[in-house]
């Protein structure tokens, strides 16, 4: 599915009224179906509203329509997590091109190839979490937690994260 195929729900649209609850949400990019459905999974469990990408195409064309829409909108993410090595542009690369670009929403990184320099080359772009594979749930929501916010509806607009120089 690509990002014009991916959809919020109509109440989720930029055309939303201010004042009405928006879910927090969190764009998902795993390349291993059985672990991304798990944590996309614990993620809905916890009430959180997950946008899910199979590989680093999917991630960019997906974060790219989050351009779309406009300051404050109840469509932005709040929260990015990403495996590194997947098909297409991975994790790193990805985070790379959105700081570049003063995209400043936190994005986590998880990964099986857990090595300093990863960890280091990481932090050095950005990330505000690196999480080793396997992950832990109780890490895993304790972290999405700390970084996002609780996913309890919040009343908009909302600003919190996004891009430094959007109008």
């Amino acid at each position: 599915m690509g990002a014009a195929e991916a959809q919020w729900e109509r109440s989720d649209s930029p055309s939303s009224n201010v004042g009405e609850l928006w879910p927090t949400r969190v764009l998902l990019a795993e390349d291993d179906p059985d672990l991304r459905i798990l944590l996309a999974d614990t993620l809905r469990q916890d009430e959180y509203k997950v946008l899910e990408a199979k590989d680093g195409e999917q991630l960019l064309d997906l974060v790219a329509s989050q351009l779309l829409y406009p300051r404050g909108s109840p469509g932005i993410l709040d929260l990015i997590i990403s495996d590194i090595r997947m098909p297409g542009p991975n994790g790193l690369w990805a985070l790379a091109t959105l700081r570049h670009m003063d995209w400043v929403t936190p994005f986590v990184v998880i990964t099986a190839y857990s090595d300093a320099n990863t960890r280091a080359e990481a932090e050095r772009l950005g990330a505000a979490a690196f999480m080793p594979k396997p992950i832990d749930l109780e890490v895993f929501r304790a972290t999405v937690n700390n970084l996002a916010g609780p996913a309890t509806p919040t009343l908009g607009p909302r600003d919190r994260h996004v891009h430094r120089n959007r109008v």
